[in-house]
């Protein structure tokens, strides 16, 4: 997703749910401290020093801010129960997703948990773990534009709109040839020239655009079978060895644990059942 970050949700629908936080943030709480209990080392919490994690929370509901300003979200959540099995206490650094790498590579943050792809253009600068999420590309496309593959976009008269930096972006700068490639900061300024028919189409990983088409659903088509297949994992420092080793085994052991399905349940069950009863690959 972020289409790979690339593929995301807009930080303006982050309070979308939050009605519950109160009560919702007490049974987190829980959550993540027995996962900790569960998976943390036998020398215990607070083993080693800060494990500083760089996201951008602006991509809900992997990456957001609560209605206290805190960090939170599927990403977040994440960090914290991989804090527990290491024993390190997680800070998350709020960066732009373009500045991650950098951060990453000046040992300002030690690992990214961003939604990120692991595409093959990143891995020559930085080193992955195994991936911990499948994703891929999709449309969104004008109700009126008659478009029912990507094949469709790529001629002339088409403007295809994408979010600058993520997969999307980078698949259409180097597979679109006829159609018009328009590059936008914003995910919601992507969705808006769709909605309005400034362009034809915009490309993101398929839960944003199921989304977004819910909100738009009179103005918009969702095409939700991924026409580029991602994945997404955590970033690191090449050489970091002995972390990413330790990130692996946690990964492991949080899928084997129900971890990634107790997410899918909690921040996902809706857009779980639609997918899988069309028979879209879902997420973890």
């Amino acid at each position: 997703m972020r289409p790979g970050r690339g593929t995301r949700f807009e930080k303006v629908d982050q309070m979308a749910g939050m009605t519950a936080l109160s009560r919702a943030a007490v049974v987190r709480g829980l959550a993540v401290a027995l996962l900790a209990v569960t998976l943390a080392p036998a020398s215990g919490l607070a083993a080693g020093p800060p494990l500083r994690v760089g996201m951008e929370l602006a991509y809900p509901p992997f990456e957001m801010t609560d209605t206290q300003g805190r960090p939170a979200g599927v990403s977040v959540r994440l960090a914290e129960a991989l804090g527990g099995h290491l024993g390190r206490e997680v800070v998350i650094e709020n960066i732009t997703f373009d500045g991650l790498i950098p951060a990453l590579k000046t040992r300002k943050i030690d690992c990214i948990i961003s939604s990120m792809t692991a595409t093959p253009e990143r891995a020559r600068s930085i080193a992955f773990s195994e991936p911990y999420l499948k994703t891929g590309l999709a449309i969104l496309a004008a109700a009126d534009a008659n478009v029912a593959s990507i094949d469709d976009l790529d001629q002339p008269g088409r403007t295809i709109a994408v979010k600058k930096g993520t997969t999307a972006h980078q698949f259409a700068a180097r597979e679109i040839r006829r159609g018009r490639v328009l590059v936008l900061d914003r995910e919601t300024a992507a969705v808006m020239d769709v909605v309005q028919q400034k362009a034809d189409a915009f490309l993101y990983d398929p839960l944003s655009i199921y989304q977004h088409h819910q909100r738009h659903p009179d103005t918009t088509q969702a095409l939700l079978k991924p026409f580029r297949e991602e994945t997404w994992a955590v970033g690191l420092r090449r050489g970091d060895d002995e972390l990413l080793r330790d990130i692996n085994a946690f990964l492991d052991a949080f899928r084997r644990d129900g971890g990634f399905a107790r997410l899918a349940e909690e921040f996902f069950a809706e857009e779980k059942a639609y997918f899988e009863a069309r028979g879209i690959p879902f997420l973890f």
